[in-house]
């Protein structure tokens, strides 16, 4: 035990002194090239960060509702759209056409243009009831992307779901859509946390996306800035807002990983 932990103590030194050593080499090679005093003054410029951080963290405030409010429904959409590709009668043969051709197309079309399409395509339509706003159509239009690839995880984890789970629920006197209920969707759910988070930590930095098409959000307002006082300074501001809430979402996807990789060994000895 003692030598272990001599040896844990070691390995962490090394790492450390590494680290240091090539952050060190990185600052020394930033700061020692030509146009770096041109950089400073263009991206690093403290005052500039100072007055363009109160209207950035403001509208960064319009990232995180549309994160909050598109979030809940993404989900909805993808369990949906993964269990109606999942069912297997026939009467309901259009209702999976419909769900692998809803996959297939918003999968191969870029999130850009999908907000591109939404937010002027709609309103174009001069439908009774449908919204001008570019905050719900920039909603909608990330639910839209972004539900095709979850209901492709909800999916694969259905998929997952041994087979005898299914059979023992339909033993039991269960529907296949109470087996899929009450059985197959809890355990696939389990098992794709992980993956859902990195998927929605993706969607709250492609909320900046929505500046596009000119609703004023943090990216939106650091261009505002930069465009008035010709300082790059206040994209590293909203930048610095969207790792301050990515990161944490990273850093528990990384623990829901491992946790769920120690459960899987456990299960397995």
């Amino acid at each position: 035990m003692r030598v272990r932990r001599r040896l844990d103590n070691r390995a962490r030194l090394v790492a450390g002194g590494t680290t240091v050593a090539v952050l060190v080499l990185l600052l020394v090679g930033l700061t020692g090239s030509p146009g770096w005093p041109r950089v400073k003054e263009t991206f690093l410029s403290w005052p500039d960060a100072k007055a363009a951080f109160p209207a950035i963290a403001s509208a960064f405030w319009v990232n995180v509702r549309m994160f909050l409010v598109a979030e809940p429904l993404i989900l909805v959409v993808g369990v949906l759209v993964a269990v109606a590709r999942g069912t297997v009668a026939p009467v309901l043969f259009p209702v999976r056409a419909l769900a692998v051709l809803y996959t297939d197309l918003f999968r191969g079309v870029p999130t850009l243009l999908v907000v591109f399409l939404v937010a002027f395509g709609l309103p174009a339509l001069r439908l009774q009831g449908v919204t001008t706003s570019l905050f719900w159509l920039g909603v909608l239009a990330l639910v839209l992307s972004y539900g095709a690839y979850v209901a492709e995880v909800f999916r694969s984890g259905i998929e997952g779901v041994h087979p005898s789970q299914v059979a023992s629920a339909q033993a039991l006197g269960l529907s296949h859509a109470q087996s899929l209920r009450f059985v197959v969707v809890p355990q696939a759910v389990r098992r794709v946390v992980p993956p859902l988070l990195n998927d929605f930590v993706s969607l709250q930095k492609d909320t900046a996306l929505v500046a596009s098409v000119g609703l004023v959000e943090a990216l939106r307002q650091a261009q505002v800035y930069s465009s008035f006082n010709f300082n790059f300074s206040s994209y590293l501001v909203a930048a610095a807002f969207f790792v301050a809430l990515t990161i944490p979402l990273a850093r528990l996807t990384d623990w829901l990983g491992r946790r769920y990789a120690r459960r899987e060994r456990a299960g397995a000895r």
